[in-house]
């Protein structure tokens, strides 16, 4: 198995869980602190620090994501050797393509009979 397909099951991992932290939150302050009895001014049960660390492990996720991305961008560079689009590659063999005419019909004629 390569690195990179090391990386892409790190990221969709990551991803994956990135989605569902960020589905428990509520925008309006809602979220799964609410459910908790968190709806009052008075904090029972560690209500906030369950939104602290929901808010925590979104930003952690997300740097782990990114940083996965260029981990697995640097991989894809080291294991092809090159960097070069074969778009520029001036040594590149061009296949063109045969030009075909029109078959024409002996058939018909032009004198309209």
């Amino acid at each position: 198995m390569s690195t990179f397909t090391i990386f892409l099951f790190l990221i969709i991992f990551v991803a994956f869980l990135l989605v569902i932290v960020i589905m428990v939150q509520n925008p309006k302050g809602g979220g799964l602190s609410s459910s908790f009895g968190g709806g009052g001014t008075q904090q029972l049960g560690g209500v906030q620090k369950t939104t602290d660390f929901l808010d925590k492990s979104t930003w952690t996720l997300a740097t782990l994501m990114l940083a996965l991305i260029l981990l697995s961008n640097i991989s894809i560079m080291k294991s092809t050797g090159t960097v070069d689009s074969k778009a520029f590659d001036e040594n590149a063999i061009q296949t063109e393509l045969p030009v075909t005419t029109p078959a024409t019909d002996e058939t018909t004629s032009g004198d309209g009979n």
